[in-house]
């Protein structure tokens, strides 16, 4: 369905099987649909995209038995805890848009060593690359994370050479902004109490600044809402559970990279329900020292072509509610990709900033 590049009413769902279509117009199709949701959406569904069904099920599987574990087991793995961000969160320890969300959740990352030291040679927002936290608890959860952030990786890796392609590059385009480490979360977001005058805000609305790419796996029953995005008239679209599917979506340093051609989509979740909520996003890691003007200049010339004038992608046109949003790599505010990381992640997990940045707390979390 074709819709006006301003008011989109519907999320676009696309089949990646089309790009192994035999005759060459099903990857066509696919393609141009593609193109169609990056320039006009921010937003799609994907289906067939090649996860194994098993590593979804085995990851789902999880979730109940993980979160309802004592809060002990999980105040062992507390990501207060974590240089890196990596652990357990409680409801309402991270804030978006200045307001508590209404989640707990895990974080964990590809599995690496750190190797940032104190006084060594590498700038402090390498501290962010890290290993993660374990609940001893459940150790079957690691190789049910592990294998999924395994597939995510290749997912993401197959997806970034269509987006190439959809958006007239060579297949391997994007692939030098990628970085070493992608993170998961595991999230739950609370039923609603009927003592509830409102909504619950289960994450505030925000632009996606923790990756290149988000891939959501929306692991409950589609009775059960709350995903939303904002389109540029203002009015927020439904993101509903499509069984089999994953919801995927731009971060802000796609958006600088193309320079506005794809933009990021102002998003939330609303709680109205009166059932738990489990969500996994997984975010397609950004390389932390990618500079600001390699970011913009390298593809420059690319999305500078008459072209992308037609689309209706290059617009200012946004909603305003959108226009607010804390966005420092987008406005310029910091150099590099990992120090924005670093700024944005003291500034929602503040203990943690706290705990291990105290010498740069005041900077970020004051630099309004």
């Amino acid at each position: 369905m074709t819709q006006h590049a301003h008011d989109f009413t519907e999320i676009p769902t696309l089949d990646l099987s089309l790009a192994n279509d035999p005759s060459t117009s099903g990857k066509k199709q696919l393609l141009a649909q593609l193109r169609h949701a990056l320039t006009n959406v921010g937003f799609l569904y994907i289906i067939n995209h090649g996860v194994p069904d098993a590593v979804i099920s085995n990851l789902t599987g999880t979730l109940s038995h993980l979160f309802s574990l004592p809060l002990k087991a999980k105040e062992e793995i507390a990501l207060r805890n974590s240089p890196h961000f990596l652990g357990y969160s409680q409801v309402g320890s991270e804030t978006t848009a200045g307001k508590a969300d209404s989640k707990e959740q895990f974080e964990f990352a590809t599995e690496l060593d750190e190797t940032w030291s104190e006084g060594g040679a590498k700038p402090l927002y390498e501290r962010l690359r890290g290993p993660n936290q374990w609940p001893s608890a459940y150790p079957s959860v690691r190789p049910a994370v592990e294998a999924y952030i395994d597939e995510l990786t290749l997912l993401g890796e197959r997806f970034l050479r269509l987006v190439a392609e959809a958006l007239s590059l060579p297949p391997d385009a994007f692939f030098r902004f990628l970085s070493d480490q992608h993170r998961l979360k595991l999230v739950r977001y609370p039923p609603v109490t009927k003592a509830s005058d409102s909504t619950v805000q289960g994450v505030g609305p925000h632009k996606d600044s923790s990756g290149w790419w988000t891939f959501i796996l929306q692991a409950s029953p589609p009775h059960i809402g709350g995903l939303q995005a904002l389109n540029k008239h203002g009015a927020w679209i439904d993101v509903p559970v499509v069984p089999g599917s994953l919801v995927v979506n731009i971060g802000q340093a796609f958006e600088v990279v193309t320079n506005g051609v794809c933009k990021a989509t102002t998003h939330r979740v609303l709680l109205t329900e009166p059932y738990e909520r489990f969500s996994v996003p997984f975010f397609q890691g950004v390389r932390r020292d990618l500079t600001r003007a390699e970011a913009i200049g390298s593809l420059k010339d690319h999305f500078d072509q008459p072209e992308w004038l037609h689309t209706g992608a290059i617009s200012s046109e946004e909603a305003r509610e959108g226009k607010d949003i804390d966005s420092p790599f987008l406005k310029g505010k910091y150099d590099t990709w990992g120090e924005s990381q670093l700024r944005i992640r003291i500034r929602s997990q503040r203990d943690v900033g706290q705990r291990y940045y105290a010498d740069v707390f005041d900077k970020y979390v004051c630099d309004d």
